[in-house]
């Protein structure tokens, strides 16, 4: 009978399920407040900008057009600064998660001689830096200035990464797990391999997917560090297509001008579209891990 009375649903209140109706409509509400300004500016580079300024897309494309997306992919150099963009993503983020994951770790372990004075100084520098000016005389003393390696190298470290990691295996990975592979003979290094990371694999798509949208989205440090377009990303080049495409609206005249106004205006929803769609693709085959990761990391032990 017991059992029986235990596979009986609970039967809810009128205050429940009004309670739980108002939950499905708020969170209606913030879906549509999420996902509609990225529908929008779909649809909005597939329409006409007029039809866009005037109000009339709002649910589904006007006046159809691909000419936003063919205008940007006449640049030869977009496929250039496609081929760059994946180069500093991949060897970025596998670089900063090396550095960022074996400090992370070091950090969690209780026998580090130093561990709170070497947070202490990793901490510092979340709020104190030198500045732009020193930075770029360090960057250029070490001959990184114009080089691919300056986008993966000097600004790979992340504070914050290390912070979330730290507490992850602090709080997940039992110390009994290093005194039973010390007594097996397993020293630090297989340890960590062998045990600490297949057991990390939350955090560490946490971590490679916060890195990698970084990395993919930047475009400031290669302003400031790369010379050569033929090292530019993508969305520095994106951004010298756009600022090209204002000169000629801005100098041309009568018929010509209207032609630019239009395209320049439909290559803004354009290029968000060419430069966001590959990382967003990538995001589903870590989001299994993801909200396990940011958890289980940002729990204090």
């Amino acid at each position: 009978m017991a059992a029986i009375a235990a596979t009986k649903k609970v039967k809810k209140s009128g205050a429940d399920k009004a309670f739980q109706f108002m939950l499905y409509l708020l969170s209606i509400a913030l879906l549509i407040l999420v996902v509609y300004p990225l529908y929008f500016v779909v649809i909005a580079s597939f329409s006409d900008p007029s039809a866009v300024a005037s109000g009339q897309v709002w649910l589904w494309p006007k006046e159809f057009t691909l000419d936003g997306y063919e205008e940007i992919l006449k640049h030869s150099e977009i496929w250039i600064g496609y081929r760059n963009t994946i180069l500093y993503t991949v060897a970025g983020t596998i670089f900063a998660m090396i550095v960022n994951i074996f400090a992370a770790y070091a950090l969690s372990r209780k026998d580090l001689v130093g561990r709170r004075f070497l947070m202490l100084l990793f901490i510092f520098t979340m709020f104190f830096n030198g500045g732009l000016i020193p930075t770029f005389l360090t960057v250029k003393d070490f001959h990184l200035y114009n080089t691919y390696a300056v986008m993966i190298v000097p600004f790979a470290v992340s504070t914050y990464n290390i912070i979330v990691a730290r507490t992850f295996f602090e709080t997940t990975i039992p110390e009994e797990l290093n005194d039973a592979a010390k007594i097996d003979g397993c020293g630090n290094l297989r340890y960590f391999f062998k045990i600490v990371v297949p057991l990390s694999k939350a955090i560490l798509a946490v971590i490679g997917l916060w890195t990698a949208v970084g990395l993919w989205n930047s475009y400031f440090n290669a302003l400031i560090y790369l010379k050569d377009a033929d090292k530019y990303p993508l969305q520095l080049i994106l951004r010298n297509i756009l600022i090209t495409s204002n000169m000629q609206m801005s100098f041309g005249s009568g018929e010509a001008m209207q032609i630019a106004i239009r395209l320049s205006n439909l290559m803004r929803y354009s290029v968000i579209i060419v430069s966001t769609l590959p990382i967003m693709c990538f995001y589903p085959f870590v989001q299994k891990y993801f909200n396990q990761g940011v958890m289980i990391g940002a729990v204090k032990g």
